[in-house]
């Protein structure tokens, strides 16, 4: 994937009307859509792409500059690092993992994202409160993350987890009922 700033320097002729509309997966489902510019899009033209992809129905997310994965990609890799790092040190299995992030957090991230529920973590106190309780733990989370490697080993130990998650059910069976999953999700809203 190039970066914005290589896409508008191959196309001189109007490089302030270059930028990237990055939807997620599956893009017919989900509204995200990251729209990234380089440092000659126009602020028009962001404004243009935002209201396109709202017409479609479609949740917008400016990046104020270009990163490797955009956010949203981002922001499950961190996830997925640590899901790693629980399964391949032993901690879990790859379907109780999966469990922890779908009944856990993942319900409350469907409803709202992480800074808003901390906010409302602390209740009338808000954010500050909440930090102030929790930025201790938080840290020593943090400090004990660990930092998988997805070498042969590991893959092969994810790979029979989630084999033996998803049972007999085919792929075309789970992606089924993912979206209809996601569309009860979006039709709660």
């Amino acid at each position: 994937m190039g970066l914005v700033q290589d896409i508008q320097a191959a196309y001189q002729r109007h490089p302030e009307r270059t930028l990237i509309g990055h939807p997620f997966n599956p893009p017919h489902l989900l509204p995200l859509v990251e729209l990234v510019g380089g440092p000659k899009t126009s602020e028009a033209t962001i404004n243009a792409a935002r209201d396109f992809y709202e017409a479609m129905g479609k949740k917008n997310i400016v990046l104020r500059k270009q990163i490797v994965g955009h956010v949203a990609n981002r922001l499950q890799a961190a996830l997925f690092r640590e899901v790693t790092h629980l399964v391949k040190e032993g901690v879990v299995s790859v379907e109780d993992a999966d469990a922890a992030v779908r009944f856990g957090p993942g319900l409350r991230w469907s409803v709202m994202g992480q800074c808003l529920l901390y906010h409302l973590g602390a209740g009338d106190q808000g954010l500050d409160k909440f930090l102030d309780k929790f930025a201790p733990s938080i840290n020593s989370w943090w400090a004990d993350l660990g930092t998988p490697v997805l070498d042969q080993e590991t893959r092969a130990v994810l790979s029979a987890g989630v084999r033996k998650e998803a049972g007999s059910r085919s792929l075309a069976d789970w992606v089924a009922w993912r979206d209809r999953m996601l569309i009860s999700r979006l039709r709660a809203d």
